[in-house]
């Protein structure tokens, strides 16, 4: 990165309030690899192939276009707003400058509870791997019972968070270094899997109109298959804003971060897709039940149809996946904490805003996040479903974040205060331009539904027990009533940039950049 690139970015952050801390490091693939390994083909889709299979069989694959489509709207807001707001924290950031303070700060509140169950969920998907590469993996119990392979998920999950928040302390060079690696070799295993899935092909891709028995037993007959099948897609797809909450570390982040945010989305959902069909052709029995339990899935079709040979070296692969991801879901968690830390947002700001001048990197975040998800595996050891609900109320929570920024923006666009144009020093950057209201309005209702689809109460997902199936809109509400709570009573009022974050200087004009109300502020 050039010292005239560098000043610039610097002199951008400080129009924002903001003295540059980070090391500003990340490139081009780097900001595309962050949003990848969030996202994770490898990881999300091997992890919960079971459910959407189980819950609607072959045609189950009709739920990946639907919500990639869905979640792309809500990227190509998100991909406008990168542009405008290059800044840590990503949702955080865009939510308060497009709303108010209080809407930023819940949106950041709901994120970060998220990020804490998505960093503890992804870590558990070493349990769909391990153990099929080696039954020692299978530290307690047998990986056929329920209650053993839940408690042996919680300790390799452990180890893993531990390891990710060693990383995550060292500094943000390191962590791009193993994850640029990690995502090379993902998607040559993708492209290599789906290669040699197709070679293997037994039936051509009619399978996935296969829709024998579906609906049997449910109120909503085949629709309410299809809308329990998506947990899946949707679980994969949500992180791609990571390269925005990363922009403060991005070298041009207003040009490389919206670039990153779509590439990284579709990228996955194209993969994913092929990857999908060319399973599904090669498994040798579509009604094997073994294709919708958790102790066989994709992983299982994997072995089954290019067998111990091929198969244990892209199983290998796929614990790479997993391991990159939860490095990156670590990462951009960190982001988050700091950004609102970095604003007295949070308890002990001071401490957690801190940069270390070794690793240039908020240490401490990283730290009280990997213990945060330790504690969340340890608690629900003895949950036969923990995978699943955790999933689920990731999900929930990362698009109802997600709706704290897209619905304040179509406010903004109604009301016209929020113009689709950049100030002239940024007009080759990212805008829908007159296609952003209709976007705009769409991605609102996409993440309603997302949001009280994956809060439905289905036993599937959540278990019989009546406190378990409520468990998603409980802890919602719970949530929201303690952050709603602790911001009106306490934080609104100590609100502010820390002074040792402070931007020193005033900006000149040429910085120029839109501000929350739609004009141009230097």
């Amino acid at each position: 990165m050039s010292q005239e690139a560098h000043t610039e970015d610097t002199h951008e952050l400080a129009g924002f309030g903001y003295r540059q801390k980070l090391d500003r490091t990340l490139g081009s693939f780097s900001s595309f690899a962050v949003g990848f390994s969030y996202l994770s083909i490898l990881t999300g889709l091997p992890q919960l192939f079971y459910m959407g299979y189980a819950a609607g069989g072959p045609a189950f694959f009709w739920t990946w276009p639907t919500v990639f489509l869905g979640q792309f709207l809500v990227a190509l807001c998100f991909a406008e707003l990168a542009a405008r707001y290059p800044l840590s924290g990503g949702v955080y950031q865009w939510s308060k400058h497009i709303g108010s303070a209080g809407v930023g700060w819940m949106a950041g509140w709901v994120y970060l509870a998220c990020s804490g169950i998505t960093l503890a969920a992804v870590a558990l998907a070493l349990q769909i791997t391990l153990p099929q590469l080696w039954s020692g993996f299978q530290i307690i119990g047998s990986a056929a019972n329920a209650e053993d392979a839940a408690k042996n998920a919680v300790l390799l999950g452990c180890i893993l968070i531990v390891f990710s928040t060693i990383v995550n302390s060292v500094g943000v060079r390191l962590l791009s270094r193993i994850n640029n690696a990690g995502v090379f070799a993902e998607i040559v295993g993708a492209i290599l899997l789906v290669a040699l899935m197709a070679f293997a092909a037994r039936r051509g891709p009619a399978i996935v109109l296969n829709v024998e028995g579906l609906g049997e037993g449910r109120s909503l007959g085949i629709l309410g298959a299809f809308l329990a099948a998506a947990l899946p897609a949707t679980y994969v797809m949500y992180g791609f804003d990571t390269a925005g909450s990363l922009a403060e570390e991005t070298d041009n982040p207003r040009r490389r971060a919206p670039r990153a945010i779509l590439l990284a989305l579709g990228s996955v959902g194209l993969v994913g897709a092929l990857l999908i069909v060319t399973a599904l052709c090669a498994v040798e029995n579509p009604a094997d039940p073994q294709l919708g339990m958790v102790s066989g899935g994709m992983p299982y079709v994997i072995k089954q149809v290019l067998g111990e040979r091929l198969g244990r070296p892209l199983l290998c692969l796929l614990v790479v996946a997993i391991t990159v991801c939860t490095l990156t879901v670590h990462a951009a968690a960190v982001r988050l904490m700091f950004a609102m830390a970095r604003d007295n947002n949070l308890p002990f700001s001071e401490t957690l805003a801190h940069i270390s001048e070794t690793s240039r990197t908020p240490t401490w975040p990283a730290v009280f996040l990997g213990a945060c998800a330790i504690l969340m595996l340890v608690v629900n050891v003895n949950y036969p479903q923990v995978i699943e609900v955790m999933a689920s109320v990731a999900i929930v929570w990362a698009n109802l974040a997600y709706l704290l920024v897209t619905a304040p923006l179509l406010s903004r666009r109604l009301r016209k205060a929020y113009r689709g144009a950049h100030p002239h020093h940024f007009s080759d950057a990212f805008s829908m331009g007159r296609w952003g209201l209709l976007v705009n309005f769409l991605a609102v209702v996409w993440g309603i539904f997302v949001i009280v689809n994956l809060s439905w109460p289905r036993s599937e997902i959540y278990g019989t027990e009546t406190a378990r199936r409520y468990s998603a809109p409980l802890a919602t509400a719970a949530m929201l009533l303690a952050g709603g709570s602790y911001y009106w009573l306490v934080r609104r009022h100590k609100t502010g940039v820390l002074e040792t974050h402070r931007a020193p200087v005033t900006l000149a004009p040429a910085t120029m950049v839109l501000d929350p109300e739609g004009g141009e502020r230097g």
